[in-house]
């Protein structure tokens, strides 16, 4: 039996925010997976070793994490205004799926830097020195971001003393700001609450019935009461993921949520849809220790805020469900606002498994509904390394 070389891909792999992932420029994909279908899922799947029956991801470059266990795809933006196109895919660990339905708050910290490493953006808006203004199209959900990204002599800063918890070393600080994200077309017609209600209230198998806030702004995330399901707010990973109940109640709630957000049309379609939405649960301020052993003491935060993501408590937090978390506490009303003591609120601290963090947004009510106009937040990000990611060329014969 022949055997044939395998297929050499440029790529890159990145840090961005408490996330990293394969980035590519789309024209470096083989052309079969530089357009959405099979093609490119199946090229996708294979960079980072899914499915993997054992789930750890060995034969590829995923890390067997809902955190990175991500695909990038840039490509120069022919929309006006806009320098980069952004396309977002979250891998299953153990299933054969690409989830498309949403974006990643903190690879979107990484994109601005990557696309100007890589010449997407026109030298000629680049200073020499200072704060670079990278205009990015979110294409999985139709959004702006705009990325603040410090240049020192005409190269992307990527060092710094910008500290992130849930990152253990610092680098330069990336200004992210998330332009008018609440979702639309089919994932909620422009709607932040779609639903139109602040608070809806859910019949969980396994939960009973319980209020809910269902929110679409970064991605659909539902936010529960953490008292209301039995927790503190103040778990960390293993309080959640070693619990094969917990997490089977978690998916439950998880499904009823899409269902009434008109994400998903039956509750079997839940599992062909991981990403989003997410669960997120919260509780007022209260003293915790991090992952870190860091001690975070009541008076420096805002609210406690825990989320799922791909079936587990994530580290961190991400940085869409951060998007969320801004514009639900912006919104009297929500139970995040309740949690974080009610009132207008124009930024809340939160504290989340591996410390805190701070996000802003500027929200309105027009004609009576709700709108998100920004939410802004920092992170950062590194190239970790750059060079080919390699795949068997038996992965695209089915497809040339």
């Amino acid at each position: 039996m022949s055997h044939q070389p395998q297929i050499r891909i440029a790529a890159t792999y990145m840090r961005g925010g408490t996330s990293k992932g394969v980035f590519f420029l789309r024209q470096d994909l083989p052309l079969p997976a530089q357009l959405p279908g099979r093609a490119r899922d199946a090229v996708l799947l294979r960079v980072i070793g899914s499915p993997d029956i054992y789930g750890k991801q060995i034969d590829g470059m995923g890390g067997a994490t809902s955190s990175t266990s991500k695909t990038v795809i840039l490509d120069r933006s022919q929309r006006p205004d806009h320098d980069v196109d952004y396309l977002f895919g979250q891998v299953s660990i153990d299933k054969a799926l690409v989830d498309w339905s949403g974006n990643c708050g903190n690879l979107s910290a990484a994109v601005g830097p990557l696309a100007i490493s890589r010449g997407l953006v026109d030298p000629q808006r680049l200073p020499q020195n200072g704060i670079a203004s990278v205009r990015i199209w979110q294409a999985n959900i139709g959004k702006t971001i705009v990325a603040h990204v410090p240049i020192v002599d005409g190269q992307v800063q990527e060092t710094g003393d910008f500290e992130l918890d849930g990152v253990t070393f610092p680098a330069a600080e990336i200004a992210l700001e998330f332009i008018d994200p609440s979702e639309e077309g089919e994932d909620g017609g422009g709607e932040i609450f779609p639903t139109g209600r602040l608070i809806d209230e859910l019949d969980v198998p396994g939960i009973g019935r319980i209020e809910a806030t269902l929110i679409n702004a970064g991605i659909p995330t539902v936010f529960v009461d953490a008292a209301a399901i039995g927790y503190s707010g103040r778990e960390l990973q293993a309080a959640i993921n070693s619990d094969a109940q917990a997490l089977a109640r978690f998916e439950s709630l998880r499904a009823q949520g899409a269902l009434r957000m008109g994400l998903i049309d039956s509750l079997e379609q839940a599992a062909q849809r991981q990403h989003t939405p997410k669960v997120a649960f919260v509780a007022p301020p209260a003293d915790f220790v991090a992952s870190s052993g860091q001690h975070v003491a009541a008076r420096q935060i805002d609210l406690l805020v825990r989320a799922m993501s791909m079936g587990q408590l994530h580290h961190a937090m991400m940085g869409t469900a951060a998007v969320a978390i801004a514009a639900a506490a912006a919104i009297p009303g929500t139970l995040v606002n309740r949690a974080a003591g009610g009132g207008v609120r124009h930024h809340v601290r939160f504290g989340h498994p591996s410390g805190t963090l701070r996000v802003g947004a500027e929200v309105e009510q027009v004609d009576g509904r709700w709108q998100v106009r920004k939410v802004a937040m920092s992170r950062s990000a590194r190239i970790l390394m750059e060079g080919y990611v390699r795949i068997p060329a038996e992965v695209l014969a089915p497809f040339v």
